[in-house]
């Protein structure tokens, strides 16, 4: 059996079939170079129609992304039909169901984080620039992405979250409203009349600039301490971090001031110590006297 023979023929065979499909490849890379030019038009389109809308940025980027893949797919299934004229768009269609489930067992996590993402973009709470906490991360949101969200902690430190801890742990959003509540405790003096150093915390609170008087100021007596007795005083000032900084630091000190002009005490730990006479052993008390 002539072994090279074969080997040539099959190769001959194999290079003929391939320049006989170049024209269908050739055609195949113009519909992806086409499918990239109406996916670049059709995303400027989307931007175009959802500017004069009032959705939120990342509802826009979702829009977007959306769009760009429809096109991308719709092109890929056409330039495969080209290159292979026996698939139809049936069997092309299926065979993307049975990928599809195998890439999702392959891709679990990615997939996960890529709904997770779709699912955040869809809700209303958590906007980009909001403030967060979630899982021990505390930031402003920069940027949401469908597989990750970009949190910029207090600190500067950028951090790459991925979105399905943000969709399945809870999520506290500290700036959802403009103000928000503090709250400090102040203690005084066990000889302090509480009513009148009540009257004169609250007085004292009030008169702090950028206090949201209209959601009232609260000074709740809360503990017997071990030598003061403390009161919980509450607020409503901005909701951002350095608004809850300069709000309580504004508190404070009137607080500390209106206490010293109405010569209330606030107390420190006092100690007392016991001296007890030491008895010689083997004598009664008293016996010396």
């Amino acid at each position: 059996m002539d072994y090279v023979g074969t080997l040539t023929d099959q190769l001959h065979s194999m290079a003929r079939a391939l320049v006989a499909s170049l024209p269908s490849v050739v055609i195949a890379l113009v519909i992806l170079v086409i499918t990239w030019i109406v996916a670049r038009f059709a995303v400027r389109i989307a931007d175009a129609m959802t500017g004069k809308t009032t959705l939120r940025p990342s509802l826009k980027n979702l829009v977007d992304t959306v769009v760009k893949l429809v096109i991308w797919i719709a092109g890929f299934m056409i330039a495969l039909m080209v290159v292979l004229p026996g698939m139809t768009p049936a069997s092309l269609i299926a065979g993307l169901g049975i990928g599809a489930v195998a890439i999702g067992f392959a891709f679990q996590d990615i997939f996960e984080n890529f709904l997770a993402g779709v699912l955040i973009m869809l809700r209303e709470k958590m906007r980009i620039g909001d403030i967060i906490e979630c899982e021990g991360i505390k930031g402003k949101v920069e940027h949401i992405t469908l597989r990750e969200t970009h949190v910029r902690k207090l600190s500067g430190e950028l951090t790459i979250v991925p979105n399905s801890i943000l969709f399945k742990n809870p999520v506290e959003i500290l700036t959802d409203e403009q103000v928000r509540r503090h709250e400090v405790v102040c203690g005084v003096s066990y000889d302090t009349d509480l009513d009148h150093a009540a009257e004169v915390i609250e007085k004292s609170v009030r008169g702090v600039e950028g206090i949201e008087l209209k959601k009232g100021v609260d000074v709740f007596a809360i503990e017997f301490n071990s030598s003061s007795v403390d009161f919980k005083v509450r607020w409503h000032a901005g909701s951002t971090p350095r608004s809850m900084w300069e709000s309580q630091d504004k508190v404070i000190k009137a607080i500390k001031r209106g206490l010293d002009d109405a010569g209330i005490e606030i107390p420190f730990p006092y100690v007392t110590h016991t001296f007890k006479e030491k008895v010689p052993l083997g004598s009664q008390p008293g016996e010396n006297a």
